[in-house]
């Protein structure tokens, strides 16, 4: 076993609430060492959609979950966070003394006085179509997310899914690329508004809407694909020439090791106390995607609150004998800047209500 890292708080998932929640103990004064199974900080903004716009975070009518991912890493920067990238959480301990003890694929170890779990819904990858083959084009030609648009540019494209992201990056690369829209039925599972748009621009033959059909399997050779076979239910096959495939089936999610470490679940995520985001054993918290409570909303804004409940219950657990004060960001400030502004472009935050 390597020599410990010893801190204040161990974080599981650098995604977007994972970054936030460094800043909210950092303002309470916790150091803070942050474990992630992907090679870079934020999690799905940055793995599976870095250019997609987000419309719901506070502050920024629009902004790229890339751009997020940057804005949370300066925010969090001024309490000097320990970052371990590329391995996975997979043991957890109690220590005699109290706080935790976790391990790593890579044999990182820390310990901790608490952990905060922000592991999203755990370790995820796409729903692979059962298409014959399909692994040789992958990552050429076949994609399960769109990491860069402009790689599209003037391409045919076949989008195959019928939910919100297939929907979304239709009518996005609708505007640079020959799009095709394969969905088994005429009814899409997104946003009404965009229904309609998508729905609009078939008619008027900017893209196609190929329904309903299925994808049946792909022609091509040395991972690039030529077409895109799809068939109906009673057999009627169409062929699409594309030169690539965009496949959105969702993602499937795995709790991985954390499952195992005797935390209550509730149909595949952490069950915690709403008031404090604590999970079934104290000292460990889940925010984000990986909890559940009544009520709860799967957004990335209610993650942020939630990684501020969670530090602040984490206080009495760090610091007994320490009174609570809690005061705002603009009145305190933060470390390194001036009490009462907002230092090195850091937002302040202000009284709710």
């Amino acid at each position: 076993m390597s020599t410990p890292h010893k801190t204040d708080v161990a974080i599981i998932g650098a995604g977007p609430v994972g970054l936030f929640a460094i800043f909210e103990c950092g303002m309470l004064g916790f150091r803070c060492h942050v474990i992630d199974a992907l090679d870079a900080v934020g999690g799905q903004c940055v793995a599976l959609y870095p250019e997609k716009p987000i419309y719901d975070i506070p502050g920024y009518p629009a902004i790229d979950a890339a751009d997020l991912i940057v804005k949370l890493e300066q925010q969090a920067a001024p309490f000097a966070p320990v970052f371990h990238l590329g391995q996975q959480a997979t043991g957890m301990e109690r220590l005699p003394e109290g706080g935790w003890r976790l391990t790593t694929s890579a044999g990182t170890v820390i310990e901790a006085g608490a952990v905060i779990i922000a592991a999203g819904a755990g370790a995820f990858g796409p729903n692979r179509p059962p298409i014959p083959g399909i692994e040789a084009y992958e990552g050429r030609s076949v994609h399960y997310m769109v990491k860069r648009r402009e790689d599209f540019r003037g391409k045919r494209v076949v989008i195959a899914g019928g939910g919100d992201s297939a929907v979304d990056w239709a009518l996005s690369l609708a505007e640079i690329a020959r799009v095709m829209v394969v969905h088994r039925r005429p009814k899409f599972r997104a946003a009404f508004e965009n229904v309609c748009r998508l729905e609009q621009l078939h008619a008027e033959g900017v893209l196609e809407l190929v329904v309903p059909y299925q994808l049946q399997g792909l022609e091509g050779a040395d991972g690039r694909i030529e077409a895109v076979n799809v068939a109906t239910l009673e057999g009627t096959v169409r062929r699409l020439e594309a030169d690539a495939l965009l496949a959105f089936f969702g993602l499937s999610t795995d709790l991985g090791p954390i499952a195992g470490w005797g935390l209550e679940l509730e149909r595949h995520h952490l069950a915690v106390d709403p008031a404090s985001m604590v999970t079934s054993q104290p000292g460990i918290f889940a925010i984000g995607d990986v909890n559940a409570y009544p009520g709860k909303l799967k957004l990335i804004l209610t993650g942020f609150a939630e990684a501020a409940l969670a530090a602040h219950a984490i206080h009495p657990i760090l610091r007994p004998d320490t009174a609570l004060h809690f005061e705002y960001s603009t009145t305190r400030g933060v470390p390194g800047g001036v009490p009462g502004g907002v230092p090195g472009g850091v937002p302040g935050s202000t009284p709710a209500g």
